[in-house]
């Protein structure tokens, strides 16, 4: 298998502790989100290496950083409106990832975009329920 398709549970393995035992680790989409930010790390290399490559590379590192960055923004900030506010830029983020690797495919081996949109898509699908259910809890816990 090439790296570059390695799969989550290898990755997590290679996870420092202290990342790992940080509350926000349980809520599933954040650690998705950090072994998305590592494999665009590794998807840049290839991207720097071509002139039209470098500002793809540029956008699709900071739009794929800015998912976990957003999440653990969101977090630190409590439960309700402004976490949910910080959930809905991380999909909007995960949404432009996706973006800018199609931006990119010509400088990438299909199976590595076919990886990655599904990985983005996967995290798209899970923060959606999350910003409903953080939606609601200001709701539900306003009265």
């Amino acid at each position: 298998m090439q790296d570059g398709l390695k799969s989550f549970e290898v990755w997590e393995k290679s996870v420092h502790p202290i990342v790992r035992n940080n509350p926000l680790w349980q809520f599933q989409v954040y650690p998705k989100a950090l072994f998305a930010y590592d494999l665009a790390w590794e998807d840049c290399e290839r991207l720097l290496k071509d002139e039209r490559g470098k500002k793809v590379a540029g956008q699709l590192i900071r739009s794929v950083g800015s998912i976990s960055a957003n999440i653990e923004e969101g977090y630190g900030r409590g439960y309700g409106q402004d976490y949910s506010y910080h959930l809905r830029v991380a999909m909007g983020e995960a949404r432009e990832s996706c973006g800018w690797y199609w931006r990119g495919h010509q400088l990438l081996l299909p199976e590595i975009l076919d990886h990655r949109l599904k990985l983005l898509n996967e995290i798209i699908s899970m923060l959606a329920p999350n910003i409903s259910r953080q939606r609601s809890f200001k709701k539900d816990n306003s009265r």
